[in-house]
């Protein structure tokens, strides 16, 4: 009888997981353990017709999305969803991130009730799956916490499982002076239990309380919680927060080598039985931690390019590109099979620990005096010594960008497209929160109801409003959904733009942010310059290097360059993509 590739590759698959199980639970029967992960997937059926022919190519854009960012008197909005993307973005993106769509019970979304359901107010798995028969769809695994109104944590309290041991606890006497908050909330909560007062871990609020990854039965929760997503469609797994996943007292329980071994099993649990899937990692911190979840090329297919959006922010509100560039020169091409996800925006807000090191304190406060003008808010979190630190910049990207730090001006449009495109053109695979590609301002009504600062940029538009407004050729919102659109497409049309292409940045004067990409089989060069100020600057062709320019042409104006072109004028944050195609 002939095995199938799984069958003959399952000892090697078995070995691999025992490898990490009795890292993670070096006391344990790991045998067992692995069996008991491959029996999760017990009579599975891989997807094999939906799997893509490479992992990823310059054809790639993502749009960031709630459920229920568009909604509709007359239809569930997963249904409104779906239609808006099918109206305006069918041949421009290919992968969309709903964000959670689970019951919730704060946050958002992000403290889930029932990871196995999807919120009734949205639609159904019917709605999800149908999303993902069109575009490659990004879910979130909240991993690090549950709802206090879940299950799982009623059970802990009340001493029965599945929950009575899956909540992480603090002790008398633990030292915990070292954690690491991303809130200024008190980190513990005191619970009542059937077991007596307890403390429990809440690292983000007391509504979310965080699961101990300690007890092996927590592990298996979410492989099973990863079949679940597979099998109703679902391509690409954001693991949320999973930098603070396990902790040990004493230390400052961010990326310890159990979290990091924790994706790494997980890696190795989609590669053998979901190939093609993605496991993104979402870890808001430092540059240098956040390179760190590639691993030895063995834990996130993708990382998020955090640092990107504050320094571009910065760069384009203070027309200097200097520390855009020098982080740029530091960067590493990703890993083989690996990549980046470029945003610039997103549900949260801009954080600013990706920016820690990178920017000063001072060049960081003249952001936020800047951003407070524009209408934005800021969130802090608590520091070790006591202390407050600037957490992120909570600010529709739109209203961000409408002046420098002289004050407004009547460049916005130009700037925000400015931005936009060069997140596109960087190496990596572009994601487009909705509210950027439909130029929405600052909710300022949203946050007087929520008294949330981050829904400052968690607008619900109304289908029909949206649509009028679409319809509009000189509104700000069609004028910036059309541009962008026009742009993804001219990208994905270009070889230079995979996400794996050459990336060489350019050292031109500091007005102008500029690099060079090359087609990973050679055949094509792209200049992406842009111009990040609110003059007109000239640019010299010969600093590019454009030796025979007969052939050399602008792909986003369509203007054709030859040899009699010395110096281009380049208008305030026009962008260039200056190629040999």
């Amino acid at each position: 009888m002939e095995l199938s590739d799984n069958e003959s590759a399952l000892p090697a698959f078995h070995s691999l997981l025992c490898q990490h199980l009795g890292f993670l639970y070096p006391t344990a029967d790991v045998e067992q353990l692995a069996d008991d992960v491959v029996n999760v997937f017990g009579g599975y059926e891989k997807q094999t017709h939906k799997m893509p022919p490479e992992m990823w190519s310059q054809r790639d854009c993502l749009v960031i999305t709630y459920g229920d960012s568009i909604i509709d008197a007359d239809r569930m909005p997963l249904d409104t969803l779906n239609q808006f993307l099918g109206s305006y973005l069918s041949d421009a993106v290919s992968g969309v991130h709903v964000l959670p769509f689970c019951p919730y019970s704060s946050d958002d979304g992000f403290a889930v009730i029932d990871y196995a359901e999807v919120n009734s107010s949205l639609g159904g798995w019917p709605q999800i799956s149908a999303i993902a028969e069109n575009y490659r769809l990004m879910a979130d695994i909240v991993i690090n916490h549950v709802s206090s109104q879940s299950q799982w944590f009623q059970n802990y309290r009340n001493g029965v499982e599945p929950g009575a041991t899956y909540v992480m606890e603090a002790n008398a006497g633990d030292d915990l002076s070292a954690v690491v908050r991303p809130r200024a909330s008190p980190l513990l909560r005191p619970t009542e239990t059937a077991n007596g007062l307890k403390h429990v871990w809440c690292t983000f609020s007391h509504d979310q309380i965080d699961l101990d990854f300690r007890n092996p039965a927590v592990l298996l929760e979410f492989v099973k919680i990863i079949r679940l997503y597979l099998e109703r469609g679902i391509s690409i797994f954001r693991l949320d927060a999973v930098g603070f996943l396990w902790k040990e007292p004493g230390t400052n329980c961010m990326h310890l080598p159990q979290t990091h071994e924790v994706v790494k099993l997980l890696r190795t649990v989609v590669d053998y039985f979901a190939p093609g899937t993605l496991l993104i990692t979402e870890t808001n911190v430092p540059n240098h931690e956040n390179l760190t979840y590639f691993g030895n090329r063995n834990e996130a297919h993708v990382i998020y390019n955090f640092s990107l959006a504050p320094l571009l922010m910065h760069a384009l509100l203070t027309g200097k590109s200097e520390y855009l560039k020098r982080w740029l020169m530091s960067m590493p091409p990703a890993p083989l099979g690996c990549t980046y996800l470029n945003f610039t925006a997103s549900h949260d807000g801009i954080g600013m620990r990706p920016a820690e090191g990178l920017l000063s304190d001072e060049e960081q406060l003249q952001l936020v005096d800047t951003v407070r003008h524009f209408g934005g808010r800021v969130s802090t979190r608590r520091t070790q010594d006591g202390g407050e630190r600037i957490y992120e910049l909570n600010v529709s990207l739109f209203d961000a960008l409408q002046g420098t730090v002289a004050g407004k001006d009547e460049w916005q449009v130009e700037r925000f497209l400015c931005s936009q495109t060069v997140m596109m053109g960087l190496e990596g695979i572009p994601a487009f929160y909705i509210h950027s590609l439909l130029a929405t301002a600052n909710d300022q009504a949203g946050v007087a109801m929520t008294q949330h600062n981050r829904s400052i940029n968690r607008h619900k538009w109304y289908w029909p409003d949206l649509k009028q407004k679409l319809a509009d050729s000189e509104s700000v919102h069609s004028v910036v959904l059309h541009e962008l659109t026009r742009r993804m497409k001219i990208r994905r049309s270009n070889p230079a733009f995979n996400p794996n292409a050459v990336q060489f940045t350019l050292q031109l004067r500091d007005e102008f942010f500029a690099f060079w990409r090359q087609s990973t089989d050679r055949s094509q060069s792209i200049f992406c310059v842009h111009n990040m100020t609110d003059c007109c600057q000239e640019l010299r062709l010969s600093d590019l290097n454009l030796i025979a320019m007969v052939n050399w042409r602008d792909a986003i104006s369509g203007v054709q360059l030859d040899d009699r072109i010395g110096v281009l004028e380049v208008r305030p944050y026009q962008c260039l993509w200056i190629t040999n195609r």
